[in-house]
């Protein structure tokens, strides 16, 4: 199949993850006869200083003709692109993969979970007013979003070890995380091969500690998501190694967790791991989406390639490595090349 695909470069250290996901891209679509064609679209800073806007009316005009988008780490104006087009585009689902990766510093090495945060509700609406002595902040949650989010998650525990841990507050926050709660319940119910938990927040956020690989799906609102993944990253190495996606009904778009890290920008350090594993998401959503069993086999290569190169220190220096990004992005190119032919 025909894919055309966003590439948001993004800030800081953006540009250069953006670069090795191409190389990479470019060579699982040599060796797995896909064909994907990779247009650039701007947003972020650079966007805003050159425009007025973060993002322009024309980037998102070009991003909606696309099949989804791949994006780098976005600096100051991150609210103004992300959280805009999560709400623009409806992408209700910010999945949040944690696994242990070979011969990365982890709380356990059979950690493997993921976080599905409802990603268009809670108190990231941006509805608040208030003074130096008084601030309110409101917080919406619906049935509608919770239900979807609930069924999102339960469908993806069917793809995997069948347990959902929904993650809550409803003793204190009756009203918002007990409707929450009860329509996790609900969906639950139509859901008998899975099997169901609650958890409380922060029982949840100590678990990820204590015994991080006992979860396997999670699923939680906006902003308790937002801090525990970023939680669950640190437990398999850090958010220097972390994929995520933003995924709707009909687009999808992938990212790193982590920001643009301006402090490093330019200097050819910066891991590439988080963007590439971004884009094997990105290639697992179209397999699924479209069918496409050669999209599906290419992110899978793309993995054992990533895997086997941590495995080999073949990285960068963050991690003990003496690679460049670019040279570890030929590295798991190569190393795609060889698990081809082998």
């Amino acid at each position: 199949m025909n894919y055309r695909i966003a590439l948001m470069e993004g800030d800081g250290i953006g540009p250069e993850q953006s670069a090795a996901a191409k190389t990479v891209l470019d060579d699982a679509e040599v060796n797995f006869d896909l064909s994907i064609e990779l247009i650039p679209v701007e947003a972020g800073d650079r966007a805003a200083k050159n425009y007025g806007v973060a993002l322009p009316e024309g980037s998102l005009a070009t991003l909606t003709k696309c099949d989804c988008c791949l994006k780098g780490p976005v600096g100051n104006s991150a609210y103004d692109v992300i959280v805009r087009l999560r709400q623009l585009l409806d992408l209700y689902a910010n999945v949040r993969p944690a696994r242990a990766l070979p011969n990365v510093p982890s709380l356990s090495s059979q950690t493997d979970l993921v976080i599905v945060r409802e990603n268009t509700e809670d108190l990231y609406i941006g509805l608040e007013e208030g003074d130096q002595q008084k601030a309110t902040a409101t917080r919406l949650i619906t049935r509608k979003a919770s239900e979807r989010i609930a069924k999102f998650a339960f469908d993806m525990a069917r793809r995997r070890r069948k347990t959902v841990t929904a993650v809550h507050k409803a003793n204190v926050m009756k009203k918002t995380d007990g409707l929450f709660l009860s329509a996790c319940r609900e969906v639950a119910n139509s859901y008998v091969d899975i099997d169901f938990k609650d958890m409380l927040v922060d029982a949840a956020a100590m678990n990820l500690i204590r015994k991080p690989d006992s979860f396997d799906v999670l699923v939680t609102t906006n902003m308790f998501g937002d801090i525990l993944s970023d939680e669950a990253a640190q437990v398999v190495g850090g958010l220097g190694l972390a994929a995520s996606g933003n995924i709707g009904d009909s687009f999808a778009i992938f990212e790193p967790v982590h920001g643009s890290a301006p402090d490093i920008a330019g200097k050819n350090i910066a891991n590439p791991t988080s963007m590439i594993l971004s884009a094997a998401m990105m290639l697992d959503w179209l397999s699924e989406h479209n069918g496409d069993k050669k999209a599906a086999a290419a992110s899978h290569a793309i993995r054992h390639s990533v895997e086997t190169c941590l495995s080999a220190g073949e990285t960068t220096p963050d991690l003990g490595g003496k690679l460049t990004t670019t040279e570890m992005a030929d590295a798991v190119s190569r190393r795609i090349s060889q698990r081809v032919i082998a």
